[in-house]
């Protein structure tokens, strides 16, 4: 019988899974499954993706998972690391902004491997994505700031639990055997800040999204695992200064998933901001090559997370707030062109980049900043936004996120393609079947 912590946590997510999700739960699982699944189908045609599934056709990985926007069929194990991967891609997933956790992609990617052979009904499945943010988040909460502040990267840390709660769910574990899927897990719990920047990072969430499903499917044959990975003796003091209260709490009231967040903007969330004030700027500056300084002010992290001078390409690019406020002054928006390699070796981009300085002040919200532009022979303009779309302050309205999925979807799937997938989507808790949304999500 595991110890304490496991035990109890355990037993509440099973709970919750008894009963049907709670309206405001539902509604966020849906926005963030549209969301991820737009993120996912953007990124179908990337060469981060592609080289994954040149990989994989190499090792002979066929069956019969599709993958996002491809016409591809996978094994369960290659199909959540490509669907994992490409949801956390272009950086453009949902963020969870207390943890910094980006829950949606491995949730998915651990469903969709585990559909065709599990078989499930829309209100299953929409549970199982659920409970797989919400396991993580819970644990992130528990581990959180120490745990990022060591260099861990917490999507791909985490997302092994919630990988292995959600595919638990689908699989029918009981509570006991669900604390044997997560001891399982928490020997394959990985990523560094280190790859940031990089294919690497988006990979984090693939590889924790197989460890995951790999896990529970341990788990259901019968493997043991220790008694308390979430424990006083498991992997989380590794990782940082656990709180064990907040693993012992009832997934009761408000879920940790009704603050999710989605991103208007495909970089890290902490530039957000200063995107939203450089955006505003540029109706004011006239002339970019006017601009002699700009001076941002901003929360801590920025500089520490978001510090890149000059990046060398997109990739990059999507941890440079001072790449994200120079598009933003010169293009007026930032969107996936803005973040391109194209755009990220612009000389114009990089000129505003090097006359960029970021200053960091203890007292501002991480969804604060203030963007201070100065002018050869005008006067500086100044533009402070107080809380950054997007924000759990300023969230996303259906109708915004929608147009962002339609943005990412059309180019790969078609016109009308993303009216289908938030059909099928809105639809989930009383579908027979998962045959819609697979029908919208697949080439």
């Amino acid at each position: 019988m595991a110890s304490d912590s496991t035990r109890l946590f355990c037993a509440h997510a099973r709970k919750a899974a008894e009963a049907p999700l709670p309206g405001a739960v539902a509604r966020a699982a849906r926005r963030s499954l549209l969301n991820v699944l737009g993120a996912a189908i953007g990124a179908a045609r990337t060469p981060a993706v592609e080289a994954l599934l040149a990989t994989a056709a190499e090792l002979g990985a066929t069956g019969a998972v599709g993958v996002p926007g491809r016409g591809e069929r996978l094994d369960p194990e290659w199909a959540a690391i490509v669907t994992g991967t490409a949801g956390h891609l272009d950086d453009f997933d949902d963020t969870h902004l207390d943890t910094v956790i980006h829950p949606g992609a491995t949730a998915l990617a651990a469903v969709l491997a585990l559909a065709p052979e599990t078989a499930p009904d829309g209100a299953t499945a929409l549970t199982a994505f659920a409970l797989g943010c919400e396991a993580q988040l819970r644990i992130g909460v528990a581990i959180s700031p120490s745990h990022y502040d060591r260099g861990w990267h917490i999507t791909g840390t985490c997302g092994v639990f919630g990988a292995a709660v959600a595919a638990g769910h689908l699989l029918g574990l009981d509570a006991t055997r669900l604390g044997h899927a997560l001891g399982i897990a928490a020997t394959g719990a990985l990523g560094q800040r280190e790859a940031f920047g990089s294919m690497t990072k988006p990979l984090h969430a693939g590889k924790a999204a197989a460890t995951g499903v790999f896990a529970a499917r341990l788990a259901a044959v019968g493997l043991p695992a220790p008694d308390d990975p979430l424990g006083p003796g498991g992997v989380l003091p590794v990782f940082a200064e656990p709180c064990y209260e907040e693993l012992r709490r009832a997934w009761t009231g408000a879920w940790e998933l009704e603050r999710n967040t989605f991103k208007p903007y495909p970089c890290g969330i902490l530039a957000h901001p200063a995107i939203d004030a450089a955006v505003a700027a540029s109706a004011l500056i006239g002339e970019p090559r006017s601009i002699t300084a700009v001076e941002i002010r901003c929360h801590p992290l920025v500089p520490e997370l978001m510090g890149r001078a000059q990046p060398v390409d997109g990739l990059q690019a999507r941890f440079s707030a001072r790449h994200a406020a120079a598009v933003g002054l010169l293009d007026g928006e930032a969107g996936l062109r803005q973040f391109s390699d194209e755009r990220a070796a612009a000389a114009d981009v990089a000129r505003l980049r090097e006359l960029t300085n970021l200053v960091p002040v203890a007292e501002c919200p991480r969804d604060s900043a203030t963007v201070r532009v100065e002018r050869e022979g005008e006067d500086p303009v100044e533009v402070h936004v107080e809380h950054a779309r997007g924000s759990e302050a300023r969230p996303l309205t259906d109708e915004e996120l929608f147009r962002k999925v339609d943005r990412l979807v059309e180019p790969v799937l078609g016109i009308g393609a993303a009216r289908e997938l938030a059909a099928a989507v809105d639809g989930l808790a009383t579908a027979p079947g998962l045959g819609a949304l697979l029908d919208a999500v697949v080439a």
